[in-house]
């Protein structure tokens, strides 16, 4: 791979994360009314929050559609904006593939679970298609309520690689108090 920039421009609540070797890289940010700045930008604007919604009306606090809903537009810039936020990075070879999808995805996947769920799935099958499919039909097995749309782009021919885990001794622990209250609970269920 050359050197090349990966740039993703977003307005909504649609995402993009980033595989680098197995570690999830947001690329974007969900764009929601109350999030990140954008409950500020909503009400010097004129707008605000209610409810967690634009408005009361929306639950994103940038799109390039819904310009059909009363108060939320206007010429100088209403409530609901149309500006992406843009975010780039360099692109190396620990790169394995890029997941974007709207918000009906990340309702029931953080992150980084989709990209081990898309990594295994690329593992098995090396098919970016097949790969966006399996992310949705495994949201909706986890019943997702919105919308389901998904795109894996693969920076690399070949499947991602096994990782290499180092091996180290894990230590747990359990307080007194935990051990008794666990214990307690195991003694209640012989009853």
């Amino acid at each position: 791979m050359g050197s090349s920039s990966l740039v993703v421009a977003n307005a909504g609540d649609c995402r993009a994360v980033l595989c680098r070797r197995g570690k999830a890289i947001e690329m974007s940010r969900d764009h929601k009314p109350g999030c990140f700045g954008e409950k500020e930008r909503i009400e010097a604007s004129g707008g605000y929050v209610y409810d967690g919604y634009l408005n009361g009306q929306l639950n994103v606090a940038r799109a390039l559609g819904d310009w059909h809903l009363e108060g939320l537009k206007s010429i100088d810039g209403g409530p609901l904006s149309g500006e992406p936020e843009l975010m780039s990075t360099r692109l190396t070879e620990e790169d394995e593939f890029l997941i974007i999808g709207c918000d009906g995805i990340w309702d029931v996947f953080m992150s980084q679970n989709a990209v081990d769920f898309a990594r295994r799935r690329l593992q098995e099958h090396n098919n970016p298609v097949m790969c966006s499919k399996d992310l949705v039909d495994e949201a909706l097995k986890r019943k997702s309520g919105d919308n389901l749309s998904v795109v894996v782009v693969c920076f690399q021919k070949q499947p991602p690689s096994n990782l290499v885990v180092p091996r180290g001794r894990v230590h747990r622990s359990i307080s007194a108090e935990g051990l008794k209250e666990l214990q307690g609970f195991l003694d209640t269920l012989k009853d």
